[in-house]
Protein backbone atom coordinates (compact mmCIF):
# COMPACT_ATOMS: atom_id res chain seq x y z
CA UNK A 1 0.00 0.00 0.00
CA UNK A 2 2.88 2.40 0.66
CA UNK A 3 4.34 1.86 -2.38
CA UNK A 4 1.71 2.77 -4.47
CA UNK A 5 1.20 5.99 -2.73
CA UNK A 6 4.76 6.88 -3.34
CA UNK A 7 4.52 5.95 -6.90
CA UNK A 8 1.22 8.39 -7.14
CA UNK A 9 3.23 10.90 -5.41
CA UNK A 10 6.11 10.67 -8.38
CA UNK A 11 3.76 11.09 -10.75
CA UNK A 12 2.25 14.00 -9.68
CA UNK A 13 5.40 15.15 -8.87
CA UNK A 14 6.59 15.01 -12.67
CA UNK A 15 3.42 16.76 -14.29
CA UNK A 16 4.53 20.24 -15.75
CA UNK A 17 2.29 22.76 -14.25
CA UNK A 18 1.40 25.67 -16.97
CA UNK A 19 3.16 27.55 -14.41
CA UNK A 20 6.94 26.76 -14.69
CA UNK A 21 6.67 25.93 -18.44
CA UNK A 22 5.34 30.04 -18.37
CA UNK A 23 8.11 30.13 -16.85
CA UNK A 24 10.35 29.00 -18.79
CA UNK A 25 8.64 30.81 -21.63
CA UNK A 26 9.65 34.48 -19.49
CA UNK A 27 13.46 33.04 -19.20
CA UNK A 28 13.62 32.27 -22.70
CA UNK A 29 12.12 36.16 -23.41
CA UNK A 30 14.77 37.43 -20.90
CA UNK A 31 17.31 35.51 -22.64
CA UNK A 32 16.52 37.06 -25.94
CA UNK A 33 16.08 40.32 -24.61
CA UNK A 34 19.52 40.85 -22.56
CA UNK A 35 21.01 39.37 -26.00
CA UNK A 36 19.86 42.24 -28.01
CA UNK A 37 20.47 44.81 -25.57
CA UNK A 38 24.26 43.59 -24.76
CA UNK A 39 24.56 43.54 -29.14
CA UNK A 40 22.27 47.33 -29.79
CA UNK A 41 24.38 49.51 -31.34
CA UNK A 42 21.76 52.36 -29.73
CA UNK A 43 22.01 52.86 -25.74
CA UNK A 44 21.97 56.56 -25.90
CA UNK A 45 21.12 58.64 -29.05
CA UNK A 46 21.65 62.23 -29.88
CA UNK A 47 19.89 64.28 -33.23
CA UNK A 48 21.15 61.72 -35.79
CA UNK A 49 24.77 62.86 -34.40
CA UNK A 50 25.91 61.09 -31.64
CA UNK A 51 25.38 57.00 -30.16
CA UNK A 52 26.56 54.93 -27.78
CA UNK A 53 26.53 51.46 -27.18
CA UNK A 54 28.22 49.44 -24.93
CA UNK A 55 30.85 48.61 -26.85
CA UNK A 56 31.75 51.75 -28.99
CA UNK A 57 30.97 55.61 -29.22
CA UNK A 58 29.92 57.16 -32.41
CA UNK A 59 29.62 60.85 -33.30
CA UNK A 60 29.26 62.72 -36.22
CA UNK A 61 31.13 65.77 -36.98
CA UNK A 62 30.34 69.17 -38.35
CA UNK A 63 33.01 69.15 -40.88
CA UNK A 64 32.74 65.93 -42.12
CA UNK A 65 29.76 63.40 -43.22
CA UNK A 66 31.78 60.07 -41.68
CA UNK A 67 31.39 58.83 -38.44
CA UNK A 68 34.45 58.70 -35.84
CA UNK A 69 33.99 55.87 -33.36
CA UNK A 70 36.35 54.83 -30.27
CA UNK A 71 35.68 51.77 -27.90
CA UNK A 72 33.49 52.68 -24.42
CA UNK A 73 36.06 50.22 -22.68
CA UNK A 74 38.15 52.79 -21.52
CA UNK A 75 36.18 53.97 -18.05
CA UNK A 76 35.35 52.18 -15.33
CA UNK A 77 31.23 52.52 -15.43
CA UNK A 78 31.03 51.50 -18.61
CA UNK A 79 32.98 48.12 -17.74
CA UNK A 80 31.09 47.54 -15.11
CA UNK A 81 27.60 48.00 -16.66
CA UNK A 82 29.05 45.72 -19.03
CA UNK A 83 30.34 43.18 -16.52
CA UNK A 84 27.12 43.52 -14.44
CA UNK A 85 24.79 42.99 -17.33
CA UNK A 86 26.94 39.80 -18.90
CA UNK A 87 26.56 38.29 -15.82
CA UNK A 88 23.03 38.44 -15.13
CA UNK A 89 22.33 37.18 -19.23
CA UNK A 90 24.75 34.77 -18.24
CA UNK A 91 22.76 33.65 -15.10
CA UNK A 92 19.70 33.78 -17.53
CA UNK A 93 21.47 31.77 -19.80
CA UNK A 94 21.86 28.92 -16.86
CA UNK A 95 18.61 29.08 -15.40
CA UNK A 96 17.43 28.60 -18.92
CA UNK A 97 19.29 25.39 -19.74
CA UNK A 98 18.38 24.50 -15.70
CA UNK A 99 14.64 24.70 -16.64
CA UNK A 100 14.87 23.05 -19.77
CA UNK A 101 16.38 19.94 -18.06
CA UNK A 102 14.13 20.02 -15.90
CA UNK A 103 10.94 19.48 -18.31
CA UNK A 104 12.96 16.86 -19.45
CA UNK A 105 13.73 14.67 -16.28
CA UNK A 106 10.75 13.43 -14.00
CA UNK A 107 11.79 14.87 -10.70
CA UNK A 108 11.59 18.74 -11.88
CA UNK A 109 10.81 20.30 -8.22
CA UNK A 110 14.63 19.71 -7.28
CA UNK A 111 15.19 22.39 -9.92
CA UNK A 112 12.53 24.81 -9.05
CA UNK A 113 14.59 26.66 -6.10
CA UNK A 114 18.08 26.61 -8.22
CA UNK A 115 15.99 28.36 -11.39
CA UNK A 116 14.32 30.96 -9.11
CA UNK A 117 17.66 31.97 -6.97
CA UNK A 118 20.00 32.22 -10.46
CA UNK A 119 17.04 34.83 -11.85
CA UNK A 120 16.61 36.89 -8.60
CA UNK A 121 20.32 37.18 -8.78
CA UNK A 122 20.30 37.86 -12.57
CA UNK A 123 17.44 40.42 -11.63
CA UNK A 124 19.84 42.23 -9.14
CA UNK A 125 22.73 42.14 -11.21
CA UNK A 126 20.87 43.92 -14.31
CA UNK A 127 19.13 46.31 -11.88
CA UNK A 128 22.30 47.29 -10.33
CA UNK A 129 23.79 47.78 -14.13
CA UNK A 130 20.57 49.80 -15.54
CA UNK A 131 20.79 52.54 -12.58
CA UNK A 132 24.36 53.04 -13.05
CA UNK A 133 24.64 53.49 -16.71
CA UNK A 134 21.95 56.49 -16.71
CA UNK A 135 23.53 57.51 -13.55
CA UNK A 136 27.47 57.79 -14.77
CA UNK A 137 26.42 58.66 -18.58
CA UNK A 138 24.82 61.88 -16.96
CA UNK A 139 27.89 62.26 -14.61
CA UNK A 140 30.60 61.73 -17.14
CA UNK A 141 29.63 62.87 -20.55
CA UNK A 142 28.12 66.36 -21.18
CA UNK A 143 26.20 66.02 -24.87
CA UNK A 144 25.35 70.18 -25.52
CA UNK A 145 22.56 68.66 -27.83
CA UNK A 146 19.32 66.52 -26.85
CA UNK A 147 20.12 62.84 -25.99
CA UNK A 148 17.83 59.93 -25.40
CA UNK A 149 18.15 56.16 -24.08
CA UNK A 150 17.35 54.62 -26.96
CA UNK A 151 16.22 50.47 -27.87
CA UNK A 152 18.97 48.58 -26.27
CA UNK A 153 18.45 50.36 -22.98
CA UNK A 154 14.86 49.27 -23.41
CA UNK A 155 15.83 45.55 -24.10
CA UNK A 156 17.39 45.33 -20.97
CA UNK A 157 15.19 46.44 -18.95
CA UNK A 158 12.47 44.19 -20.74
CA UNK A 159 14.87 41.38 -20.03
CA UNK A 160 14.82 42.57 -16.54
CA UNK A 161 11.30 42.35 -16.39
CA UNK A 162 10.60 38.97 -17.98
CA UNK A 163 13.71 37.40 -15.51
CA UNK A 164 11.68 39.03 -12.56
CA UNK A 165 8.43 37.38 -14.06
CA UNK A 166 9.81 34.13 -14.70
CA UNK A 167 11.64 34.40 -10.94
CA UNK A 168 8.40 34.57 -9.22
CA UNK A 169 6.88 31.84 -11.39
CA UNK A 170 9.57 29.54 -10.32
CA UNK A 171 8.74 30.02 -6.86
CA UNK A 172 5.10 29.94 -6.70
CA UNK A 173 4.53 26.52 -4.14
CA UNK A 174 4.68 23.56 -6.59
CA UNK A 175 3.27 20.80 -3.96
CA UNK A 176 0.38 23.41 -3.83
CA UNK A 177 -0.55 23.54 -8.13
CA UNK A 178 0.79 19.95 -8.93
CA UNK A 179 -2.29 18.52 -7.06
CA UNK A 180 -5.23 20.16 -9.08
CA UNK A 181 -2.87 18.67 -12.40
Amino acid sequence: MASSATGAEEVRGSVLTPLKLVGLVCIFLALCLVVGAVLSPAWVTADNQYYLSLWESCWKTAASDGWQCGSTLETDWQIATLALLLGGAGLILLSFLVGLVSVCVGSRRHFYRPVAVMLFAAVVLQVCSLVLYPIKFIETISLRIYHEFNWGYGLAWGSTIFSLGGAILYCLNPKNYEDYY
